[in-house]
This record gives C-alpha cells, sequence and structure tokens, in this order.
C-alpha cells in the first residue's frame, strides 16, 4: 500500500479504509463459512441432496436481481438500504444457538436441517443487494486505474484473516462438532458491522430521477436492460458464455468434492482448514500480483488463466481418488496429490476473487458497474438453477471420477471461448486500423 500515499487522494484514502474494515470482517465470517458445507454432512449429518440445495442457495439467490437491480436503481437512499440488509439478512443467524448441541436430535431430514437450510437462503439473499453495491460505491470512488490494485489489497487482507479463522474454528470443530452453535451468533454481530462499514462509503447519486411505472413494469425494465446489455456488448456476451461453461464445471463439483472429502477421505475438520488455508496462502501471495495484471489486460485472457488453473485442481482431485497414498502430520492427513492441487486452486482463488467480482466492471462506464454485474449474477443464479443438484446426480450416476471428467471437459470449451474471444477482438481492430485512412 505504500505505493499510494503519493497518488491516493483523500476521498479515495477514507473509501479504502472503509473498504479494509469490511473486508476484515468479512474474511472472519467467510473463514466461518468455508467449513459451512462441511459441517452440514458431518455434524449435522444433512444428505447429499441437502448439501446441494445449501451451496444452490448462495447462488440461486441471484436469480432475484432480475427485479431487485430496478429496486436498486430507483432508491433514494441506497445507504440505509444495506444497513436494512445487513439486520434482516445477518440477524436469523443467531437461531443457531438454539440447534441440539449432540447428534442424536439431528436424525436424517431432521427439522433442523430444513432450518439450517431456511437461514442460510436468508443469508446469501443479502448478497443480492449488497454484491452490486459493493461494485456500484467502489467504482464510485475509486480512479479507474487503481480500482484493481486497491481491491486486490483488500481482498488480500480478506484472504488472511479468512485463512486464520478458518483454521481455527476448524480446530474448535474437531474438539466439539457442534461448536458451530456458539460460532454463529458471533457471526451474526459481525455481518451486521461490516455490512454498515460498508454502508459508511460517500455515494455520489448521479441523478435521481422518479420512476411511475409499477411494479410488473419495473421487472420488464430490469430485463429489458439485462438483455440489451448482453445482446449490444458482444465482448461482454462472450465473457458471460465461458463464464456459464466454468460456472457449470464448478457448480457440479463442489458440492461433491465436499461428499468425497468426507465419504472417500474420511477427513477430520482440521484437514479440510489445513487444505482451504493452503490456497488461501497461495491466493494472498499472488492478489497484488493479480490485481495489477487484471488492469494492464483484457478480462478474457485473464479469465483463460483463472479457468485453467481450475482445471488442474479438479484434475489432481480425481487423481487423488486413484492415487491415495497419504500420511499424518500433527493430526493432518496429508495427500500428495490432493496438496498439488490445492496448489492450483490458489491460483484460481487469487484470480477469481478479482474476475467474479469486478471483471465485468472493465466491460462497461462507471456509472453502469452495478447494471454489469447484476447480469453477470443473474446469470450465476441461472446456472445455480440445475448445476449443484446435477453435480449430485452426476456423482450418484457415474461416480467421481465421471463427474469430474465431465466438468474438466466444461471447463475446457469455457477457456476456448475466453481465447476465441479475445483473439477475434483483436483482428477486428486491426482490421478498422487498416481500412482508417
Amino acid at each position: 500500500m505504500q505505493a499510494f500515499k503519493d497518488n491516493i487522494t483523500p476521498q479515495e484514502r477514507r473509501t479504502f479504509i472503509l473498504h479494509l474494515s469490511y473486508s476484515f470482517l468479512e474474511g472472519i465470517i467467510l473463514g466461518v463459512l468455508a467449513l459451512n458445507e462441511f459441517v452440514f454432512i458431518k455434524s449435522l449429518k444433512g444428505s447429499n441432496y441437502q448439501l446441494g440445495f445449501l451451496f444452490q442457495f448462495s447462488m440461486v439467490v441471484f436469480i432475484f436481481l432480475v427485479f431487485i437491480n430496478e429496486f436498486i436503481k430507483r432508491s433514494s437512499d441506497k445507504k440505509k438500504m444495506l444497513i436494512y440488509t445487513g439486520l434482516l439478512t445477518r440477524g436469523p443467524l443467531a437461531l443457531m444457538f438454539f440447534f441440539p448441541k449432540n447428534t442424536v436430535s439431528l436424525y436424517s431430514d431432521s427439522v433442523y436441517h430444513y432450518l439450517f437450510l431456511g437461514i442460510f437462503f436468508i443469508y446469501y439473499f443479502g448478497n443480492t443487494i449488497i454484491y452490486p453495491l459493493i461494485n456500484l460505491f467502489l467504482k464510485n470512488q475509486y480512479a479507474h486505474e487503481k480500482f484493481g490494485k486497491l481491491y486486490s489489497y483488500a481482498t488480500s487482507l480478506n484472504k488472511v484473516v479468512m485463512m486464520v479463522a478458518t483454521f481455527f474454528y476448524g480446530l474448535l470443530l474437531d474438539l466439539s462438532p457442534h461448536a458451530y452453535t456458539f460460532v454463529f451468533p458471533v457471526v451474526c454481530i459481525l455481518g451486521i458491522v461490516s455490512v454498515f462499514l460498508l454502508s459508511r462509503i460517500d455515494y455520489l447519486e448521479p441523478g435521481y430521477q422518479k420512476f411511475k411505472s409499477g411494479f410488473r413494469q419495473s421487472v420488464k425494465n430490469s430485463i429489458a436492460t439485462m438483455s440489451s446489455i448482453l445482446k449490444t456488448n458482444k465482448p461482454y456476451q462472450h465473457f458471460e458464455i465461458g463464464f456459464m461453461f466454468y460456472g457449470f464445471s464448478f457448480m457440479i463439483t463442489v458440492t461433491v468434492i465436499t461428499i468425497f472429502f468426507e465419504r472417500a477421505l474420511h477427513l477430520n475438520y482440521s484437514s479440510v482448514a489445513f487444505y482451504k488455508n493452503a490456497y488461501n496462502i497461495i491466493a494472498i501471495i499472488l492478489l497484488p500480483y493479480t490485481g495489477k495484471l487484471l488492469g494492464r489486460i483484457d478480462p478474457r485472457k485473464f479469465a483463460v488463466l483463472t479457468f485453467s488453473s481450475l482445471l488442474l485442481y479438479i484434475f489432481c482431485i480425481m487423481l487423488t481418488e486413484h492415487i491415495s497414498f497419504h500420511f499424518i502430520l500433527f493430526g493432518l492427513e496429508i495427500y500428495p496429490m490432493l496438496l498439488t492441487g490445492y496448489l492450483f486452486y490458489g491460483i484460481f482463488a487469487a484470480t477469481m476473487a478479482l474476475l467474479w467480482f469486478i471483471g465485468s466492471a472493465y466491460f462497461c462506464k462507471p456509472e453502469e458497474a452495478g447494471d454489469y454485474q447484476s447480469v453477470h449474477l443473474s446469470l450465476t443464479a441461472v446456472r445455480a438453477l440445475f448445476a449443484p443438484l446435477l453435480g449430485v446426480l452426476f456423482y450418484e450416476l457415474i461416480g467421481f471420477t465421471g463427474t469430474f471428467s465431465l466438468a474438466i471437459v466444461s471447463l475446457a470449451i469455457s477457456v476456448a471461448i475466453m481465447y476465441w474471444s479475445y483473439k477475434r477482438e483483436q483482428m477486428l481492430k486491426v482490421a478498422d486500423t487498416s481500412l482508417t485512412p
């Protein structure tokens, strides 16, 4: 951050401090959530398909952006909207305190499974408002050339805190498998405070327009805006098509990998936390460099690196089923092939942390960042409607290797699309230049 002392404005510095504070608290929350699916299947004894729904909720809620985006644009007080969102969607986490402290009460299809799923559906629903507004607020305050760099520094802090939180939470769960009943009420408070800090970022409304159309027309307007963006902005259209193939691969494997850790490798909480921290260390080291890289190259070239690293990660996970050599070190179950996979996942995490959140902003004007991110998140929700549960179905039909192989093929297609789109645009630019007198 030394590099910004001379050329960062006072307003950008204030925004950056708030952004860092928000990232710090969110890092603790994400460190706890990093083990959430494993907690659900190991401590709460949830079923495979319930686990699929748990992950699905984290993404499928963005389908509501089709109309929420319109409400965000119409809101004359976006800061107040953030505060209410934090209270209403983070507050229910406190209910986890009343969950049973023993496994006996958590039999198959227990009411607590559905309550757990409901609480996290509400939690993830809050992100449909928070994520677009993060982009909108930061794009409004950061200069374009500093956007990627400043965002990467905040994300690096987020990763460091997340790593520490995951490590200690994993140790705590090994000591007491139901420690989540005490941890989540604390997460509730941190979540509310973090969103409040985000709301303190100054936002200059470009101009408030009073809309007279009703709810139905609002939804139509939102759909029309999103459709227009995809139809008219061809580079962005290709970017999102590539993301669809990537997202399908990621979503059909993320739940299956959790099942693989529990049912095939029988990992303990500390081991899972170790692997997740291994990739976070790589991500933390790389983030300052990937932030600068994203500011210099086309997001589609950046996506080739991102998707390729995920492909290699899934390939290593697949090999772990067949090359199962491992050893115990300080209570950790070390699989060399799995560890290699997480080195690639570290590259993926360092690049996707930027590409997923701010990649779409590079295809638009600053004031359009919210709209473009809403399109991006809505398409994420579309694939979330079917991909996570399909992953469980594929696993039950063709096993771990078959499911992982299918994901690898889809990722290869996504890499090809991004590379083709970028090269196509470069050739068009050269052709236009040659025709210019």
